[in-house]
């Protein structure tokens, strides 16, 4: 690759949101909007490497695209009235038109960014499809590196993003930021994609690798730039310092063969504390707005509880129950109560763990859990440390079948092996 092809590419990652944003303002459809920005990066790519890079890239792909908009709108209205029948009138308005769209195109600010974050966040697609549309337009990640990130068949992934841009379409979703009780609902959907996206990336579903950083840090991406466009949403003050402060473990999360390495095992030493700082001052932040109570924020809380201190047995495990307590109070899940009692197992012992696994039986609150390795495992841990330890097999080898990541069935494979040594030495 050339070094102006690095150039463009490197431009194209930085400005192509923005881009897309402000002709999406304009055009009112993301996808017509994402094609004259690639057509403007097509452009570049042809004209660039014979004229030299122009002194203001950003600014010359926005001209590029600006054109682009413009005659693809003027085609429009040809396509839909016969020549002869263009009055002077007409072409006026049409002149007009023009000067409104190019003043709209150089007014290119964050709220277009916030407008197309919420339309590719949109409730009406599916989860996987506001996924997808977030990486390929917020982020600019190509079809393929999404299609590998979640290790999806490239044309199945491309499906994905053009049903979600037909389906934006077709239910005429207005380009714009939602306000009222509407933005709160809206708010919580972008979040939630963010929240996913970095949780695919901390812990991978599936494939032969424990994380997909690359996915944490579009995640983490996302998030700095949610706290400059809502600046006055603790929660998502609540999720950046969450994301933050769990990314920031991760040089410890692997080992030397990129082997998982769990949080009672890591080396703190690699944590990156700049991180953590960071992750702790927009905890602080969000409190301060009045957001301690939210989702986010409470596990931003149980995830400092962690970061505060410099090993392991130092934890305050008392502290992260009640956490959870707050947590299932506000937003329970399946997740949150398996992590409640892995968090009960180790402050008031593993009978106890045990209890609170089995009053998600009772509960019903397990059965979201079907086919989800860690209950198994959880489980497994709490009965090994019990002296259960036929039990405890049974249950680990059920979450080896159950997990699809190479490096999590290592992990359990080990665990396995601790049982076995266990049980001879007892």
């Amino acid at each position: 690759m050339t070094d102006i092809h690095r150039t463009i590419e490197a431009v194209w990652k930085i400005e192509s949101t923005r881009l897309i944003a402000g002709i999406a303002r304009v055009t009112r459809d993301i996808g017509i909007a994402e094609e004259l920005a690639q057509d403007a990066l097509v452009t570049a790519l042809e004209r660039w490497p014979e004229e030299g890079i122009p002194e203001n890239p950003a600014a010359w792909l926005m001209t590029a695209a600006k054109r682009r908009a413009l005659d693809s709108l003027r085609r429009g209205h040809m396509l839909v009235q016969k020549h002869e029948e263009i009055t002077r009138e007409l072409e006026t308005q049409q002149q007009r038109l023009g000067e409104a769209m190019n003043q709209a195109l150089d007014q290119v600010i964050d709220d277009d960014v916030l407008r197309l974050i919420f339309t590719a966040c949109h409730p009406v697609l599916t989860v996987e499809g506001r996924i997808a549309l977030t990486l390929r337009l917020i982020c600019g990640l190509t079809t393929a590196e999404i299609a590998r990130a979640f290790l999806v068949p490239e044309k199945t992934l491309g499906q994905r993003i053009f049903r979600a841009k037909k389906t934006l379409a077709e239910a005429h979703v207005p380009f714009e930021t939602p306000r009222g009780v509407e933005l709160r609902k809206r708010v919580e959907s972008v979040l939630s994609v963010v929240y996913l996206i970095f949780n695919e990336g901390y812990t991978a579903t599936t494939g032969g690798e424990w994380m997909r950083a690359a996915l944490c840090d579009e995640a983490l991406r996302l998030g700095r730039m949610f706290v400059q466009l809502l600046p006055d949403e603790p929660e998502v003050y609540g999720l950046l310092a969450l994301m933050e402060l769990q990314a920031s473990r991760t040089a410890a999360r692997r080992g030397r063969n990129g082997e998982a390495v769990l949080l009672r095992d890591q080396d703190r030493s690699l944590w990156n504390f700049a991180q953590i700082e960071r992750g702790m001052a927009a905890l602080s932040h969000a409190q301060k707005l009045g957001g301690g109570a939210g989702k986010y924020t409470l596990q931003a809380a149980i995830a400092a509880c962690h970061t505060r201190v410099r090993t392991a047995e130092e934890t305050d495990w008392e502290r992260i129950v009640l956490l959870y307590d707050a947590l299932m109070q506000i937003s329970p899940s399946p997740i949150v109560a398996l992590n409640r009692a892995v968090a009960v197992g180790i402050a008031q012992g593993p009978a106890a763990g045990l209890d609170a696994l089995d009053a998600m039986d009772r509960l019903g609150t397990d059965s979201g859990l079907a086919g989800y390795h860690l209950l198994p495992c959880v489980r497994g841990d709490l009965l090994m440390k019990m002296g259960r330890f036929t039990e405890a097999r049974e249950e680990i080898q059920r979450a080896i079948t159950m997990t699809q990541n190479l490096r999590e069935q290592e992990l359990l494979t080990e665990r396995l092996k601790q049982i076995e040594k266990a049980a001879l030495s007892a």
